[in-house]
This record gives structure tokens, sequence and C-alpha cells, in this order.
């Protein structure tokens, strides 16, 4: 064990295991090696790309592997889904010392060829960090990347005393909040805040590919906000969606039969807007009514209760460091952002940014800014 992991136990009471070796270097292992790295413990990079590998050791995420090199405490694999059990049980053949963990968004089915192809499932505690970005690979790799999010921690009946502890230690360590849950009620949750989310947001954005420039330019932040991860990688969700297909289903199945009703409520009017359409509008209100209630259930900043939020809205010149400004002042004013959201004004060379804000510092933040020159929407 390296010095530096036998001095941080990060109040699991067991030490942060090192050195780590991380199998796979894109978004998810190269932000891992970055975060450990940044707590001094030692990290071993490999992947099947020697381009890639390179490229997160160059970033610092770690030293490239060699066959030299001490036996780890704990292996990551960060390899795409559907080679993840494979990867999974070579590493544990390799390393008959090392507690091996995963971090695929799938947990079931990993358990299930494992225990099928014979491997020391014993050494085995799949894991899911819920954390991403739309953007992939090494370069798009962030030491802060875990910070404050879940790290699910899928331990199951042959797992050995300590396993679960060891994985629990490492989400700890980079800054997560680990949440244990067994493989099976992991993958229907993903299914409803995770994959489901990622489908919806594709066929959404789909909905955009043969509109004309003109339509397309009228879209505002909603449909920004909506469409976001639409720009994930295909090939990684296609993976995804095949290693939980029965949970997305069921998820689809529930949502299909809900935007039914909502097409039958809107075809009832359309045919006769002025008609009186029995349960058309209650149909419409109860879909926006629903959608407020689990809206209101997505917790806040630190896993906190949500709060409301208010927007102060500030027009600013397309120019280079306004940007940096704007938030500068906002800083001076002793408000504190709690998120952004930007867009480009159709046909002219300003940026509309929306500042969310606590309710209470809604009025001192429009009034502190405005003196300061910047043009505040009432």
């Amino acid at each position: 064990m390296g010095a530096s992991a036998a001095d941080s136990s990060n109040g699991s009471g067991v030490a942060t295991p090192g050195p780590v070796r991380i199998v796979g270097t894109g978004l998810i292992g190269t932000s891992l090696g970055l975060a450990l790295r940044a707590q001094g413990i030692p990290v071993t990079l490999t992947d099947a790309s020697p381009t890639a590998c390179t490229l997160a050791r160059d970033l610092g995420a770690g030293v490239v592997a060699t066959p030299e090199d001490p036996e780890p405490e704990l292996v990551v694999v960060a390899a795409p889904p559907d080679v993840v059990s494979t990867v999974v049980a070579a590493e544990l053949a390799a390393h008959p010392g090392a507690v091996v963990t995963d971090v695929a968004s799938v947990k079931r089915a990993i358990l299930d060829e494992l225990t099928r192809s014979g491997a020391d499932i014993g050494r085995y505690v799949g894991s899911h960090p819920m954390a991403g970005r739309e953007r992939s690979g090494a370069i798009s790799g962030r030491a802060d990347l875990f910070q404050g999010r879940p790290w699910v921690v899928v331990a199951h009946d042959a797992s050995r005393p300590g396993a679960a502890e060891r994985v629990t230690a490492l989400a700890r360590a980079v800054g997560a909040a680990p949440v244990a849950m067994p493989a099976r009620e992991h993958d229907e949750a993903v299914a409803a805040v995770s994959h489901v989310p990622q489908i919806a947001a594709s066929l959404v954005a789909a909905r955009l590919r043969d509109l004309s420039t003109e339509a397309v330019g009228l879209a505002g932040q909603g449909v920004r906000d909506v469409t976001r991860i639409a720009a994930s990688d295909p090939t990684l969700w296609t993976q995804i969606f095949v290693g939980n297909a029965a949970a997305v289903a069921r998820v689809l199945t529930e949502m299909h039969l809900s935007l039914g009703a909502v097409i039958d409520a809107l075809e009832s009017l359309a045919d006769d807007p002025d008609a009186d359409a029995p349960g058309s509008r209650s149909a419409l209100a109860a879909l926006m009514a629903d959608g407020n209630a689990g809206h209101a259930r997505i917790p806040g900043k630190h896993g906190a209760a949500p709060s409301v939020l208010a927007t102060v809205t500030v027009l600013i010149p397309d120019e280079p460091g306004t940007l940096g400004r704007l938030f500068a002042d906002v800083g001076d004013e002793g408000v504190n952002i709690e998120d952004v959201r930007m867009e480009h004004a159709v046909g002219r060379l300003v940026g509309v940014v929306e500042l969310l804000v606590e309710p209470a510092e809604v009025e001192p933040l429009r009034t502190g800014l405005t003196a300061r020159g910047w043009n505040v929407s009432e």
C-alpha cells in the first residue's frame, strides 16, 4: 500500500486503496485518475488504445502500467459496457489479491455474466458513479467530475467481507457520496433517472433534424435544456440500452400509455377546440401537475431538498471577457449563482444570460448590476 493511501480513511474506516489500477482511459477512467492523483494516491493506467492511455498519462491521470508495477489493491474497470464482464474476469485472474470494481451504468447483467463465467466474484463489487458529460474521451476528463455526485456501490451475496468497503473508500476519496444498492434495484432506478431521459432527449432532438434553418433559429433555452444530452455518444448508449433493456422498456411502456392519453386529448381538441371534450383539458393539466410533482423531488445542491430559485436576466455584448466581468461583478455584490443559462439573441451580437439565485437575492442583484452598468431585464 502506498504511504498516502495508508494515511487516509476518508471517514469510511477503511484506508483508501492504493495503488489503484484503472483499465480504460475514457472520460470516467481519466477523471478518476485525475481525482485520485490529486489526493496523492498512486495510479496506473492501461487501455486497449495506447494513444488514449498516453493522453490520460500526459493529462496527469497516472502512469502507464508495466509488468514491473506493484500489485494493485483495487482495480477499476472503465471499459465499454459490452466488454466489461470479460475485462473484469481477466483482471480478477491477473490480480488475485485485488478487489475489482467497474463503473458501467448497468450492473445486473455484468454480475450474471461473471457468475456464469466461474470468476472469483467474491473480490468483485460493481459500482456506478452517477457523473458524466455529453463529451467523451480522456481529453474531457475532470478531476472534480465526481464531487458531490452519488456513487452506487453494488455488493452481492458472494462479496467477501471488506470488498464493498474498499470501493466505498474509493468513492469518498474522489468526493462522491457512496450509496449502497442491490444490482436489480440499481438498474431499475437508472432506467428512470438516466437511461430513459437520454432517449427522451434524443427523441426531441431528432424532431429538429429536418426543420428549416429559420425554424431551428427560434430555439430557446427550453429546447437547449431538454436536448443537451442528445449530443452523447451513440455507440456507448446503444450498449447501455442493450444491457438494461428490460428495465428501460418497462419505463418507456408506462410513458407510452401516458403519451397516448395526451395524444388522444390533443386530437380531440384539434378536431374542435370549442367542443366539450370530456377529460381532454384535465388530461393535459394532469400531465403538467405530475411533471411538477416529479421535478420537485429532484435533489438540490449537495443532495438537499430542492429550493425554488429566481432568475435575473442580463443582456451582454458578445465580446471576449464580458461573461467573466459579469460573474466577477456578481461576486462583488456578494451573491452566489446557483445555476446559469445562456443563449444568443436572434439576429443580434448579444447574449442573454439568466442567473439563477435565491429569491431574496433578486432585487439586490438587479440593483447592484444596474448600478455597475449592466443591462438587466425587469
